[in-house]
């Protein structure tokens, strides 16, 4: 059965969410209803007075989105554990409808291998023409490619995706999950630093990559992404160290301080 489900929180914005380089195949249209798959997935969303109004959602991916969403995390009870550093009171006050979301992993890992020094018009460039190319035709647009489908793929098939020196990345990756040279579901049982050497294994996944994929997949919130915004932001507030009311939500806090950063500059 389809149904519209109504997510009743203050600490959803969709904007900040979607569109602040977690994931890369969300847009929203001039009266503000996104739309988006993850994996096969397709979903349909806006924001109301309530909350976030889920639109025609099928019953059985209901439990799916809502850990999508993340919903079982109490952001309010992090952004007032944040408030004791006054920086961080700041990004979390201003971007308190920011969710890390929790992904499948294999898309994560391969949107992020492409997202190696890109910016992110170009991550969704390629990330749609890789599913167009590959993936499963699901309504009007595809599903992301599966592991066991890219394993056709080689340099010369990826070549039109235009995702340069990164398509030989993504043929190691996609090579090494399906052989289980890297377990991508044993990561879940792993501590965030067996996790990190895990997803190393993969030709081109440097700390960022790994630390994207174990936030925004694996919901492991000890991971700090450094690219040169976030060095930037660590130099310039947090010199002698990042501080203790960061706790384990180590993650949280940098998409906090990425997101107020980038709007209002270091």
């Amino acid at each position: 059965m389809v149904i519209d489900y109504l997510l009743k929180t203050d600490t959803f914005n969709l904007i900040q969410t979607l569109e602040g380089g977690q994931a890369f195949r969300w847009s929203h249209d001039d009266d503000g209803i996104f739309s988006g798959y993850s994996g096969s997935r397709f979903l349909r969303l806006k924001e109301c007075d309530e909350g976030v109004l889920l639109l025609g959602v099928d019953e059985e991916d209901l439990e799916y989105w809502l850990s999508y969403f993340d919903t079982e995390t109490d952001y309010n009870a992090i952004i007032e554990q944040f408030s004791s550093d006054e920086t961080l009171k700041l990004a979390s006050g201003e971007n308190r409808g920011l969710r890390i979301l929790r992904q499948e992993p294999f898309e994560t890992l391969i949107s992020f291998i492409i997202s190696q020094n890109n910016n992110i018009p170009r991550i969704k460039g390629i990330v749609s023409r890789l599913c167009e190319t590959f993936g499963e035709k699901k309504g009007e647009g595809y599903a992301f490619p599966t592991k066991e489908r890219l394993l056709e793929a080689d340099e010369a098939s990826l070549a039109p995706l235009k995702a340069g020196f990164r398509a030989r990345y993504i043929l190691d990756a996609v090579r090494k999950t399906n052989d289980k040279t890297v377990d991508l579901e044993k990561i879940y049982d792993m501590s965030y630093e067996e996790g990190k050497e895990e997803l190393k294994k993969i030709v081109g996944v440097g700390d960022k990559v790994a630390d994207c994929v174990l936030l925004f997949a694996y919901h492991k919130t000890e991971a700090f992404p450094m690219d040169v915004w976030v060095k930037r932001i660590v130099a310039e507030y947090y010199p002698d160290g990042l501080p203790e009311c960061m706790g384990s939500y180590k993650g949280i806090a940098q998409q906090y301080l990425f997101e107020y950063f980038r709007t209002h500059g270091v």
